[in-house]
């Protein structure tokens, strides 16, 4: 047997349980490995670690708001590209008409989240509703088309070369987070049986992110029945359960919604603010250097990114720099009048570097990298002639 026991070393001032009980005046900052799975420094510092004068490069923090851009589509494929790398893809479609044509992905399984609106889903496997707040992952080569009953807003995130499975939940159980229960799949209904039939459909599939077309002189949905274990699944946020703990601010891996191999989705649903007094109430400072980390605002309020960023936004923040709490919101860094945090966002970490897409023009808040040089306002070591002049 392997002594299994950790034997962190300590040097200086420095907290004895991380997260909480840190030393007075000082700044939490982790150095995590593996997305907060591996090994772990905590440093303690006097200044916040965001204080910074400038930041450029390939390092800055960036935000977008592809809603305010996206056009309406007919197809997916057609969406707005946002950002991607090898092994992730993620798009922002906007559409309002029912598809007369369905698509395949070969490149990998599909996941898309509904921002707004609702509709009607009809794939291989039957019919599916959706509404606002659902995800869902079709499987790599699933056939679909969706019919809106309202202008339906969805985030694509493809797994490219790659699929989507439930997290290892360990000693939480199987149960925690969500029952498998509440993953609805497609049917084979009346609402199924009675698409249109007739005339030319045409598939439109994706292969090494280029488009072949087959056309069939049929609607090809026409399955009689199936049997197995591979199929689409639907999960409303609202069926998420979040573990929480009123004594510790639990890292965001907890919050982890779906896996595949290179990246990882979390839901960040509402929950209760620790109420412990020595444990921070904001997302710890971070050194996160092996994974980007994007979140998309889905609704309430963005808690650790204040007022600088709103429903429908997304941040990206890459690895190499240390981010965490927005100054905005710092001063409620131990101490913060809400009692819980009401708010759902999607958050995608990615073991490797994305690369941001071409985008339409007014896509990015520009000058999001300097909304965070008020964090001088909190470094004991800044000039006072830069606190309170870097807003």
């Amino acid at each position: 047997m392997s002594w299994s026991f950790l034997t962190p070393q300590m040097e200086g001032d420095a907290a004895r349980q991380a997260h909480a009980d840190i030393p007075a005046n000082s700044f939490e900052r982790e150095i995590g490995r593996e997305g907060f799975y591996g090994a772990a420094t905590h440093m303690y510092h006097r200044n916040p670690p965001t204080a910074w004068l400038s930041i450029d490069g390939p390092i800055r923090p960036r935000a977008f708001n592809p809603v305010l851009v996206a056009t309406t589509t007919k197809s997916p494929w057609d969406a707005m590209p946002l950002l991607g790398n090898a092994h992730l893809q993620m798009r922002f479609w906007r559409t309002e008409e029912p598809m007369r044509h369905l698509i395949r992905n070969s490149d990998g399984d599909e996941l898309f989240f509904v921002h707004s609106g609702s509709g009607a889903l009809y794939c291989d496997y039957g019919h599916l509703s959706y509404r606002a707040g659902d995800y869902v992952v079709l499987p790599r080569g699933t056939m679909w088309r969706i019919e809106p009953v309202e202008t339906t807003e969805l985030l694509l995130i493809e797994a490219t070369g790659g699929t989507y499975r439930l997290p290892d939940r360990g000693m939480l159980g199987r149960h925690a987070i969500f029952d498998a229960g509440v993953l609805d799949r497609p049917h084979l209904d009346d609402t199924f049986r009675k698409q249109p039939r007739d005339g030319h459909w045409e598939v439109a599939v994706k292969r090494g992110g280029k488009l072949g077309r087959v056309t069939y002189p049929f609607n090809p949905l026409d399955a009689l029945g199936w049997k197995g274990d591979l199929h689409p699944v639907r999960l409303n946020v609202a069926d998420i359960r979040p573990v929480v703990s009123a004594r510790l601010h639990l890292p965001p891996s907890v919050r982890s919604t779906f896996v595949s191999e290179r990246f990882v989705v979390c839901t960040l649903a509402p929950r209760p603010i620790e109420s412990d007094p020595g444990a921070i109430k904001l997302p710890f400072f971070h050194s996160n250097d092996d994974y980007d980390e994007v979140i998309f605002f889905h609704s309430g309020e963005m808690g650790s990114r204040g007022s600088v960023v709103g429903r429908g936004m997304m941040t990206f923040h890459p690895s190499g720099v240390t981010h965490g709490p927005h100054p905005e919101v710092l001063p409620f860094m131990h101490t913060h009048p809400a009692k819980s945090f009401e708010n759902y966002s999607i958050m995608v970490d990615a073991l490797d570097g994305l690369e941001v897409h071409p985008m339409p023009e007014g896509a990015e808040l520009m000058g999001y990298g300097e909304t965070w040089l008020a964090s001088i306002d909190h470094a004991p070591d800044a000039p006072p002639s830069l606190v309170n002049s870097t807003r």
